[in-house]
């Protein structure tokens, strides 16, 4: 299964709203984005993004992006009937492994 992201909507600090076809998640990123937007005067930043149609992902004016997989994992995380799914497109369960850690690309 490969993700795309053709939609999200801001919803305070550093989450994102992400509508799919299985459910509407919701996304905290503060995790993944510390350091890029860190201060408060960077959340407006954050605040700021787009959806890109040609990588389907989210992007900055910075030029940080996130990998799709990331950011729908972190919105379905908790969801038992997903799980399968994002074992499926790269093993986004449990520990944070390397690829999860440098998801962040480009």
């Amino acid at each position: 299964m490969i993700l795309h992201i053709t939609e999200a909507k801001h919803l305070e600090d550093y989450q994102l709203r992400l509508p799919s076809m299985m459910a509407k998640g919701l996304a905290d990123l503060r995790e993944a984005l510390h350091g890029l937007f860190s201060s408060p005067s960077r959340q407006k930043v954050f605040a700021d993004f787009r959806v890109d149609e040609e990588l389907q992902t989210i992007v900055w004016s910075n030029g940080a992006d996130l990998a799709p997989e990331y950011v729908y994992f972190q919105a379905f995380k908790d969801d038992p009937e997903l799980q399968p799914r994002f074992r499926e497109t790269g093993g986004y369960i449990g520990e944070k492994s390397d690829q999860e850690k440098n998801l962040i690309h480009r």
